[in-house]
This record gives C-alpha cells, sequence and structure tokens, in this order.
C-alpha cells in the first residue's frame, strides 16, 4: 500500500481497509455525509487525523478520520490499473489505424506526484504515458520514444537542435501521419517556434502537447490533450507545428494553435496558452476536429504532403531579450553589446517605444553590427513606430519593428536566423512560418 506520507490515525485507517493514494474511495460519515473520490498524497508537515480526496469536481476536500464511519474502495490507482494492463498485453494496437511517432522530453504532462513531498517529479516515459491512455489505441497506432526528460526550463537552443534532428529523422522514415511532442508548458511556446523555423515545409503535423496538472493526478490535462493532439494529427488536412492544450478550464474542448502564434498566459489553469492576435486553427471535440481558420486564412497554411520537408535545425543563441521598464540603465545594453551579444529584441511600450535615455546605446549597437528589433510588451496588436516622435527617432537610428510578431517568436527567430542566414535583418522581417501576421510597416 502506498502511504502517500500520510502517518497516525489517517494512516492506519487507511491500511486497515488496504487503500493506497490514487484508490477511488467512497466514504460516509457519522453526520450522514457521503462523498466519493480519489485519495491524494498529502505533505509530510500535515495533520495525521485528516485524509484528502479529489472529488469528481476536481477540487480537494479533507476528512477528519474521527468523522468517518466507513470507507472501502471503488477501484485500484490509475498507475496500478494500467501496469496491470500493460502486464497482461491487452492493449493491442490495429496496424490498419494511422501511424504516429510519439517522442517525450518531459515536463509535467510526463510527471507523477512525489508522494513525499505531495510536488511532482519527471517520471513517465513515453510508453507508460502511451500505456496509460488506452484511448488512443482507437485513433492511431502509436509508436512511443523517450528523447530527453527535462522540465521545459532546462531546455536550451541545443535541445531544439536535438528535437528537430529527431523528427526530421521520423519524417524521413515515410511511414507516420503525425508526430507528437510531449513538452514542458513553461517553454513549449518557444520550442514550437524553433521548430516551426527549423522544419520548413513538413508533410505532416507536428504537435507539441503538455499539461498543467501531472498525468496521475484525477484532474489532469495530460489524457484529454494527448488524446486531442493525436486526433488532429490524424485527421486534419494541414501540416506545420502546432500546440495542442485545454481551449478553456473544462474538459469540452481542446485548442490547436499555430506554433509560433501562442503563448502561456497563465500559471496553473488549464486553458493557459492562447493564440495571439488571431484564432486557433481548430478545436478537437468530443473526438473530432473542428477547423475554425477562414478559408483565406487556411490557405496560408501548409496542406499535407504539400511540400517537402527543408530542416535547418541549428540556432544561435548570442541573442538577447530585453523588456524596457521606467529607470532601466543603458550599460545593462551596452553590458550585452560587449558580451558578444548579436542582436537583441526589446520589448517595448505600447506600439514600440524606449526611454530617449537608451538612444545613445542603441546607436552604439547599430554601429558595432548588433541589429535592435523593437516587438511590444503588450500582448495583443502590433508595433507602429511612425505615430509618435520616440518611435520616429528609434526608427532613424535603425531600430526594426517587427510588427505583431510575439517577443518570445522574434528571440527564437532571431537565433535561428543568425545560424542559417546571412542577412539578419531582411529575414526578420519577412514571413516564414505565420509569426506575422500584419504587414511590416515601411
Amino acid at each position: 500500500m502506498s502511504s502517500g506520507s500520510y502517518r497516525g490515525k489517517g494512516a492506519d485507517t487507511l491500511y486497515k481497509h488496504s487503500i493506497s493514494v490514487g484508490d477511488t474511495i467512497a466514504i460516509s460519515t457519522n453526520d450522514g455525509e457521503e462523498m466519493q473520490g480519489v485519495l491524494m498524497p498529502r505533505y509530510e508537515s500535515a495533520s495525521d487525523r485528516y485524509i484528502v480526496i479529489k472529488l469528481k469536481s476536481g477540487y480537494n476536500t479533507g476528512i477528519d478520520v474521527t468523522r468517518v464511519k466507513s470507507i472501502r474502495k471503488i477501484a485500484d490507482t490509475v498507475a496500478h490499473k494500467a501496469a496491470k494492463v500493460s502486464q497482461s498485453q491487452s492493449r493491442q494496437t490495429d496496424n490498419t489505424l494511422p501511424k504516429i511517432a510519439l517522442i517525450s522530453t518531459g515536463g509535467t504532462i510526463a510527471s507523477k506526484i512525489d508522494y513525499r513531498t505531495g510536488g511532482v517529479r519527471a517520471a513517465l516515459s513515453a510508453s507508460e504515458l502511451y500505456a496509460s491512455v488506452p484511448e488512443l489505441t482507437a485513433i492511431a497506432s502509436v509508436d512511443p520514444e523517450v528523447l530527453m526528460s527535462e522540465y521545459s526550463e532546462n531546455l536550451v537552443p541545443g535541445h531544439w537542435t536535438i528535437m528537430a534532428n529527431k523528427i526530421a529523422e521520423k519524417v524521413a522514415t515515410g511511414k507516420y501521419d503525425g508526430i507528437i511532442v510531449s513538452h514542458g508548458t513553461d517553454t513549449m511556446h518557444y520550442t514550437a517556434a524553433a521548430l516551426s523555423f527549423a522544419l520548413q515545409g513538413l508533410p505532416i503535423p507536428v504537435v507539441l502537447v503538455g499539461a498543467q496538472r501531472s498525468s496521475d493526478r484525477p484532474s489532469s490535462d495530460a489524457a484529454l490533450n494527448l488524446i486531442a493532439a493525436t486526433t488532429f494529427a490524424v485527421s486534419a488536412p494541414l501540416a506545420g507545428v502546432f500546440v495542442a492544450m485545454h481551449a478553456n478550464t473544462s474538459d469540452d474542448a481542446i485548442a490547436i494553435h499555430i506554433g509560433t502564434r501562442v503563448r502561456k498566459n497563465h500559471t496553473s489553469r488549464r486553458n493557459a496558452f492562447e493564440s495571439i492576435d488571431t484564432e486557433p486553427v481548430a478545436l478537437v471535440k468530443d473526438g473530432k476536429v473542428e477547423m475554425l481558420q477562414k478559408e483565406e486564412d487556411d490557405k496560408k497554411l501548409a496542406q499535407r504532403h504539400s511540400e517537402k520537408l527543408k530542416a535547418r535545425p541549428s540556432f544561435d543563441s548570442r541573442v538577447a531579450l530585453v523588456k524596457y521598464f521606467p529607470g532601466i540603465d543603458p550599460t545593462m545594453v551596452y553590458g550585452l553589446i560587449s558580451s558578444g551579444c548579436r542582436a537583441i529584441i526589446f520589448e517595448g511600450t505600447g506600439l514600440g517605444h524606449v526611454n530617449k535615455n537608451l538612444f545613445g546605446v542603441l546607436r552604439e549597437a547599430e554601429e558595432k553590427g548588433v541589429h535592435v528589433f523593437m516587438t511590444s510588451q503588450c500582448i495583443w496588436g502590433r508595433v507602429s513606430m511612425t505615430v509618435y516622435d520616440t518611435g520616429r527617432d528609434l526608427l532613424d537610428i535603425g531600430v526594426i519593428p517587427l510588427s505583431d510578431m510575439l517577443s518570445e517568436t522574434a528571440t527564437v527567430k532571431a537565433m535561428w536566423a543568425l545560424a542559417n542566414t546571412q542577412d539578419l535583418k531582411k529575414i526578420m522581417q519577412q514571413n516564414i512560418a505565420g509569426e506575422i501576421l500584419s504587414a511590416i510597416p515601411i
């Protein structure tokens, strides 16, 4: 039995009824209250009088064991059931189904609860993730592989290169209808942008998928996101790089976002990801893909098998993303120039402005061949540096506006462009992978 750090009276009650953390249980209390839920772990310092269950609503509730009249197990822990299924090898895949490569890189979607602390730890392999979602066998024949096991905050451009090379390798076999990349959510939008530039002309969809809550938590979004990503990958008419995450706080729809137009906008909600200045390309509802893009927009997106992959997976990390703030010290920018930085992406205010105290260092940056680009701190809208004097002065200095390109996408694009092209200024102003929706103003 897994104690999940229960002690004293709580542990005794669970042991007496052979109940483990993760089991679904029914409880009756002395005052007539009835409830069902999944037994959750407790922190080491928590009171030993209480047990915690997660209700169907997704909320946790603590129950004083002295109030418990009866307690019984309804179902085994999800992990235990998955293990039994895997051991019996009862989950046979249908070879007539579309074939998907599932590449695991880590993150919350590939994590489990640490029963000692109540936090999460990297634990699930691609095979375990696949085994824990039996619904996948009705959608596709999935070929899982662990490429790396990293929380996304630990990823660097070198990891993007590894991912891009692996995906290109899978595409080259010609046997996959789509590729799923399980990934941590914190930097998933950076990786999505990186793969969008590194893997141009994809003939099939590459869908990044993550989870805000680990896959062995009862309220996890991992399974639904993974099922929707797979559904989109095998049935959508589009090719390219996409992100699949919850469209709202409920479980009725998963949004499919363009890889260069998506951003994580909430720390913990399941619908943390949003398409910026555009709508998602599709929603997955009840196992079906509902395309959302207008016909004229759809024509701008690559169609499945219409192009041939051109992989250029190198990145040059000598790029800085600087958020302007009142009182910023110009010496900070001088430091970037002297450190060997090749490009600076500014998040300016509003339409693309910074304090005039920075004008001198920006001129020096241009003189020394360090290109400066302007995006906006505002999440929605685009920079327009011809409206006010400050913007026009910045244009005269040589600062380059990037229209409605997201600052994170611009940073990744600059890293990619430095490593793969000769004319950084020109490439940064060209739309390559849907990163620019509005024309760059002259």
